[in-house]
């Protein structure tokens, strides 16, 4: 049997993702654009069904449990003309968690810790913001997220954890991810040892 494709998806975004915030575990809703977004990526999702001959009712799908993301594959559904609210939810799949920094931008993180700022930037994947996590954290929680699954599954999550399940799945190198910017309404596939993104 070969390893589960997952067909993964940024939440849309949010006002703090458009003023440079970090959100982390924070709650923020869709903006308007963010909405545009999520249906965006529900039309993408449903021409890649259609062309890998998948049926749809085999696929489950999962999101993490911020609203960013629960919004996001409730407008994935809709356009797939699915129950919107009729999905699970995985608590591995919630965003990297920045603590003291959730809700600062760059320039504001380096004011408030300069000498961790410093050494993040040098070392992203293992350095942990104040009270937060590292990518090394997240991505073991991803790669045990991604050993559960029991077939093709569409995930709604966040950058973080996209850039963590590329490292967990070994189609990228934490030092090419960590920088790595993830589209908003775009559909990541993760399929056979490969990665494509569709948008």
């Amino acid at each position: 049997m070969s390893p589960p494709t997952v067909y993964f998806i940024r939440h849309g975004q949010t006002a703090w993702n458009a003023a440079g915030r970090f959100q982390g575990s924070k709650d923020i809703p869709l903006n308007d654009l963010g909405r545009a977004q999520a249906a965006q990526a529900g039309d993408i999702l449903g021409e890649l069904i259609a062309r890998d001959g998948r049926a749809i009712d085999s696929l489950a799908f999962i999101a993490s449990p911020l609203e960013r993301a629960r919004h996001t594959m409730e407008l994935v559904r809709s356009r797939l003309d699915l129950p919107p609210q009729a999905f699970a939810l995985d608590d591995r799949l919630r965003e990297i968690g920045y603590g003291e920094w959730e809700g600062s931008t760059l320039p504001e993180m380096r004011a408030s810790h300069p000498e961790l700022f410093a050494q993040r930037e040098r070392d992203k994947w293992s350095v942990s913001p104040p009270g937060g996590e590292s990518y090394v954290e997240v991505t073991l929680r991803m790669r045990a997220w991604y050993g559960s699954l029991s077939g093709d599954t569409v995930a709604v999550a966040h950058g973080g954890t996209a850039r963590a399940l590329m490292v967990a799945l070994e189609v990228a190198t934490p030092d090419a991810a960590a920088d790595l910017f993830i589209e908003q309404g775009a559909v990541y596939v993760f399929s056979d040892g490969r990665l494509a993104k569709y948008s």
